[in-house]
């Protein structure tokens, strides 16, 4: 298929976005992207409304289903809507959309299937960025252990940046992953276990107050089960 006729679409799993997500969607490459899809859990905020004010396609939950249902809608609209590069974009602007040009780049010239931004360089410019300590160590030391079940060596398996090619999302069954926040670690095992090829891309760190972060005790259960999935997948291959 000629690279001019691919069609690239940005989704957005959404929670209580309203404050960030407008300094979001300014920032991606509209010249690029032909679509940019917002999926709400059930927001308690005003996200659906800014995002009909920017002119994004809003899809609503009507009952708050968890971040890895979130993403199974995301997926299914952009793939029914034709997308052949998915972009999934945290919409709390943890993340810089200006940087969704070079993963659209390394997918549309064939060098990977999926593209990680990841935001681990150095702990000095990760914790500088703001990311907690406590989260830092998890990270790393839960993408240790995924990187030896799987035989990888990613810098980190935990960023709410990704793209995909179509054929990756329709050849991955998505659908039978939790609808928690585990779903993302799932995912790429899945990817794994069909060898797409996965590249990354540096991106800056930077939390900030009004940055989407779940509690510590839900971070301790996501770790748990980020490791039941790890070593799931260490047993069986």
């Amino acid at each position: 298929m000629p690279a001019q006729k691919l069609k690239v679409i940005v989704v957005l799993p959404a929670y209580n976005a309203a404050k960030t997500l407008q300094k979001t969607v300014e920032d991606i490459p509209r010249g690029l992207v032909d679509e940019v899809i917002l999926v709400d859990d059930c927001s308690n905020d005003e996200t659906c409304r800014v995002a009909r004010s920017l002119g994004l396609t809003v899809v609503q939950h009507t009952e708050n289903a968890g971040y890895g249902s979130n993403q199974k809608t995301c997926y299914r609209t952009a793939l029914s809507h034709g997308a052949d590069i998915v972009v999934m974009l945290h919409p709390d602007y943890q993340y810089d959309p200006k940087l969704i040009s070079h993963f659209v780049s390394l997918i549309r010239e064939d060098y990977f299937d999926v593209v990680l931004g990841s935001r681990i360089r150095s702990r000095r410019e990760t914790l500088a960025g703001g990311m907690p300590l406590y989260k830092y160590y998890a990270n790393r030391l839960l993408t240790l252990i995924e990187n030896l079940a799987s035989g990888y060596n990613l810098s980190e398996w935990h960023t709410g940046m990704r793209a995909y090619t179509r054929e990756v999302l329709e050849h991955i069954d998505f659908q039978r992953n939790s609808d928690d926040f585990v779903f993302d670690s799932q995912v790429l095992f899945q990817v794994i276990e069909k060898k797409y090829r996965i590249g990354e891309i540096s991106v800056p760190v930077r939390y900030a107050p009004e940055s989407s972060s779940i509690t510590f005790f839900r971070s301790v259960r996501y770790g748990l089960e980020t490791l039941g999935v790890a070593v799931r997948y260490w047993l069986t291959h």
